[in-house]
């Protein structure tokens, strides 16, 4: 199993919190590696969520959660 975190966008503070803004795949959706699976948010700067491995993704964190930067938000079995 591979863990999906919120990427850090800010690196003056790293444990700022942020916001899930879309997800681009479902809950149990096959993934490749490197595929885009989301968009985070911090403040005005926006990240893109990439998957670490290939395999089924499970969501942790809904569209438009708060969440700190380094938190779990998915994760690739």
């Amino acid at each position: 199993m591979s863990e999906v975190r919120f990427p850090e966008l800010s690196k003056e503070q790293p444990d700022a919190e942020g916001v899930l803004a879309t997800w681009f795949v479902n809950d149990g959706d096959q993934v490749a590696s490197g595929q885009l699976l989301g968009e985070v948010m911090v403040d005005k700067a926006s990240g893109d969520v990439l998957a670490p491995a290939a395999g089924r993704v499970r969501l942790l964190v809904a569209e438009e959660q708060a969440a700190r930067q380094g938190t779990v938000i998915a994760t690739v079995e």
